[in-house]
C-alpha cells in the first residue's frame, strides 16, 4: 500500500497493491523537516550524515543570523519521500546530539510577513 505524498499517472490513483508507475516528470514528493534545539556547533554535512540514516536526503539549510552569521540552532531537512520523512521524524525526534534533544517534525509552510 501506498501512502501520502506519491503523484501517480492513471489519473492520479493507483488500485490497491498496485505498484505506482511514475510518467516522464513525475516522483515520489519529498518530505521537508523542521529540526529544532540543535547545537550551535552544528554543521550542514553532519546533519546531511545524521538523516541520511533515514533515507536519501535532498537538501539540508542552517539557518544563521543575518548580522552575526552564527547558527540559529534549527534548520530544514529535505527527505527525497514522505516516507523517510516519517522514519527521520520517528528516528530522531528527542534523540540527544551534542548534548541536546532535537525536536523534529513536519516543516510547517512559511508565512508570508510583513517588511518590519
Amino acid at each position: 500500500m501506498f501512502s501520502m505524498g506519491l503523484l501517480l499517472t492513471r489519473q492520479g490513483k493507483s488500485l490497491p497493491g498496485e505498484k505506482p508507475h511514475l510518467g516522464k516528470g513525475m516522483k515520489l514528493m519529498s518530505m521537508k523537516l523542521y529540526v529544532g534545539n540543535l547545537s550551535f556547533d552544528t554543521s550542514s554535512n553532519e546533519l546531511q550524515t545524521l538523516f541520511a540514516q533515514a533515507g536519501t536526503v535532498e537538501s539540508v539549510s542552517l539557518i544563521e543570523d543575518r548580522e552575526t552569521g552564527r547558527s540559529r540552532g534549527f534548520g530544514f531537512v529535505e527527505m527525497s519521500s514522505s516516507e523517510e520523512g516519517a522514519t527521520a521524524i520517528q528516528r530522531f525526534d528527542g534523540q540527544e546530539v551534542r548534548g541536546r534533544a532535537l525536536r523534529v517534525n513536519t516543516a510547517k509552510p512559511r508565512e508570508n510577513r510583513a517588511g518590519f
